[in-house]
């Protein structure tokens, strides 16, 4: 298991490679659909994202005693950021993106380009992911909704993979054209 630490530094992503399984300790920010084509249409965002990690997440937050409770934080499908991702990967030379289901090749480049890594997040685990969150330091763009919001958290040894590196290498990409091959060998047998 490694350990990815805050301050998030270039060279801590660019040793990391397809199959890490990768503990994230730190501030990240969630950002879904509004929130990427909020930024990638010129929106300014309220946070600072510079090295920073994006969770593709539209957690359920509740108000208890006077603070925010993070009551379920699972990953949802980032696919649908694809056309918005790479240019704010390169924009905010974003660090890391959190998710599940893995990007396109554009966001495969950005990677590469910048020092950032796709890392996946066990879909249905959404209780035992906000376990991981250790305050909620604050709450941006409410307007857009609670899900699309920006939440800024702080985590502890918040479990991944990495499934996308700066080295050009997505698994994804690998069991989609397995796939594809043994496909055609048994249409072919």
């Amino acid at each position: 298991m490694i350990r990815l630490v805050e301050p998030y530094t270039e060279e801590q992503v660019r040793a990391l490679h397809t199959g890490d399984m990768v503990q994230v300790s730190g501030v990240i920010y969630t950002g879904r659909d509004a929130v990427h084509k909020f930024l990638h249409d010129g929106g300014t965002p309220p946070v600072s994202l510079e090295n920073g990690i994006i969770y593709h997440c539209g957690p359920v937050v509740v108000k208890s005693d006077g603070r925010w409770v993070v009551k379920a934080a699972g990953p949802t499908t980032s696919i649908r950021e694809e056309p918005y991702q790479a240019d704010i990967i390169e924009r905010y030379r974003l660090r890391a993106v959190i998710g599940k289901g893995g990007m396109g090749p554009k966001t495969l480049a950005a990677c590469g380009k910048v020092g950032c890594v796709y890392l996946h997040a066990v879909g249905g685990a959404a209780q035992v992911l906000a376990e991981c969150v250790t305050e909620v330091l604050g709450v941006s763009l409410e307007e857009f909704g609670s899900p699309e919001a920006i939440w800024a958290f702080r985590v502890q040894d918040f479990p991944t993979v990495v499934t996308m590196d700066a080295h050009g290498k997505s698994l994804h990409a690998e069991v989609l054209k397995t796939s594809q091959d043994r496909l055609k060998e048994v249409l072919t047998a």
